[in-house]
C-alpha cells in the first residue's frame, strides 16, 4: 500500500481553550487521536481497531481561537498486527510551520480484542517518508 495522507480541518473555537486562551492540549489530543484514527480505519475494519498507545505530542507553538488547523496523519509504519501512524499539526494561515506532531499505534484485533494480522504492506517512496519509518520501529523498541 502507497503511503496516503488523511486530512482533517478543525476551526479552534472558545469551548477548545485554556486557561491562557490557546488551545488546550486535552482537545488537541482527541482531534490528534480521532484523526490517526481515520488514517488507520482507512485500511482497516475500525470496529477492528483499538489505540493501543500515544508515542508524544510534542507541542512547538500556541495555538489561539479562530485558527483553522489541520492534523495530517498517515501510516508510517505496519507490523504484523500493529499500524503506526505519524500526526502533524499546522495552522491553515501557516502550513510550514509544524505547530503539534507524533505518532500514535493502533493495533488490528479479532472479536476478542486479541491481536490478529492484517497483512498490510507499506510502500515507502520518499526519503522523507523513510525517515518516519525508522523513527517509528525504533518506538517499538521502547
Amino acid at each position: 500500500m502507497k503511503i496516503k495522507k488523511f486530512n482533517t480541518y478543525r476551526l479552534v473555537k472558545g469551548e477548545d481553550l485554556n486557561h491562557h486562551g490557546t488551545l488546550f492540549a486535552g482537545r488537541s489530543a482527541e482531534w490528534f487521536v480521532e484523526s490517526g484514527f481515520i488514517a488507520a480505519s482507512s485500511s482497516l475494519n475500525p470496529k477492528n481497531l483499538i489505540c493501543l498507545k500515544i508515542h508524544g505530542m510534542h507541542f512547538t507553538k500556541p495555538v489561539n481561537p479562530g485558527e483553522v488547523i489541520c492534523f495530517e496523519a498517515k501510516h508510517v509504519y505496519v507490523g504484523r498486527s500493529s499500524i503506526i501512524t505519524y500526526i502533524k499539526v499546522f495552522s491553515e494561515k501557516q502550513p510550514e510551520y509544524v505547530l503539534v506532531d507524533g505518532f500514535i499505534t493502533f493495533v488490528h484485533v479479532d472479536e476478542n480484542t486479541n491481536p490478529c494480522p492484517h497483512n498490510i504492506t507499506l510502500e515507502i517512496e520518499n526519503e522523507y517518508d523513510f525517515s518516519l519509518n525508522k523513527k517509528a520501529s525504533e518506538l517499538l523498541k521502547k
